[in-house]
């Protein structure tokens, strides 16, 4: 039987930048990947956010890791020429019943040592006078990347370091055996030995985790998709920067928002609908609603230039109304299963996190090769 020292499960941009980092040590590993191709989920299907780290409680990996991840990523996007953009973002007020949980965000921000700035209405208008602001939170570290890049960067990384990236490969059995992995695959019906299992399969990272034997409802590891439409604008953007709403209360997502891309084209989403399938069709006869919430926002938008655009789909943790859920990081030792690592529910702001989290998974995984 073939024999590898790790194994990494998903090529999304989680899984990638897990295979970069590892590889710079470790050259006996390979990455596996059910689809034809890497990133075909949530990796390229998301607003391509770099965040700053405003949202997330102190002390929770979402935060820690968001607040490292943000400039190692802007590190390596000038380094590599990655297209990206520091636009900065407002979180604006609409309403003056608003203004409350926009002063929270700021003492919520600098508790986490994020810089950011209180904006009256007349230093709105200066900065972006399109908006419906009457007070706003300006992030000045928030800005976007071309995450397709971002990806062929880290593929490339990892598969010159001599990681195998392979495609077409769906883990179909896990079995701890002796002091490592029986990895299954449903082509050929293909089996082989690893010594350390990273779980990063993004949407179907629970079903890994409950192909190994784990109770995923027990330990809280099931996920649910929430799914999120987006609607392009088809007119140059009345605005420069990232602009949102205040995030509902609710805490499932931070609201229909505008966001631009590299070309400038503006985009307006996700919003949050959680579905028991995968189907990334745009629903279409929600156009009046996001116009609804993208005028809220920013007045005076064409309604008939808002057009289905992509959707995309999250993979949460617990469901509607569920509080605040952390990302799971975890060498599931004292589940009996140690060299086994499991990511789930690395949903927002992965793409931030993404090397931040592949330099904790590095050494995770030293401290079991050691």
């Amino acid at each position: 039987m073939d024999t590898v020292d790790i194994t990494i499960i998903g090529a999304g941009i989680i899984g990638l930048a897990v295979a970069a980092e590892l590889s710079k040590k470790h050259k006996d590993l390979i990455l596996l990947e059910k689809n034809d191709h890497f990133g075909q989920e949530t990796s390229s299907r998301n607003s391509e956010v770099i965040h700053a780290g405003i949202y997330y409680p102190k002390g929770s990996l979402k935060q820690k890791l968001c607040i490292e991840g943000a400039p190692l990523l802007y590190k390596i996007c000038k380094k590599a020429a990655i297209p990206h953009k520091r636009c900065g973002k407002i979180i604006i007020a609409t309403n003056p019943s608003e203004l409350s949980h926009l002063e929270e965000l700021y003492k919520k921000a600098n508790m986490n040592g994020v810089k950011t700035k209180l904006l009256d209405q007349k230093e709105i208008q200066k900065l972006e006078p399109n908006t419906n602001a009457i007070a706003g939170l300006y992030s000045p570290m928030t800005g976007i990347v071309d995450s397709h890049s971002l990806m062929k960067y880290l593929y490339s990384k990892a598969q010159s370091s001599g990681c195998e990236v392979v495609y077409r490969s769906e883990v179909v059995l896990l079995r701890k055996k002796n002091n490592g992995f029986i990895v299954g695959l449903k082509q050929d019906e293909y089996q082989f030995f690893t010594r350390v299992v990273v779980n990063c399969a993004g949407l179907f990272a629970d079903q890994i985790a409950a192909l190994i034997g784990l109770d995923i409802d027990r330990l809280g590891y099931r996920l649910r998709f929430c799914k999120g439409d987006y609607f392009s604008y088809q007119k140059p953007s009345p605005v420069n920067m990232l602009v949102y709403p205040v995030p509902s209360q609710d805490g499932v997502s931070l609201g229909v928002h505008a966001t631009l891309d590299m070309g400038r084209r503006l985009r307006f989403g996700p919003d949050a609908e959680y579905v028991d399938e995968i189907n990334y069709q745009v629903n279409a006869s929600k156009a009046g609603l996001f116009y609804q919430a993208a005028n809220k926002i920013i007045p005076n938008i064409d309604k008939k230039a808002i057009v289905p655009d992509m959707s995309g789909i999250r993979p949460k943790l617990g469901g509607p109304g569920v509080p605040f859920r952390d990302f799971i990081i975890k060498e599931e030792t004292n589940t009996e299963l140690s060299g086994f690592i499991n990511l789930i529910g690395i949903e927002s702001p992965g793409l931030t996190c993404c090397v931040s989290i592949a330099q904790k998974v590095s050494a995770m995984v030293s401290e079991i090769l050691s």
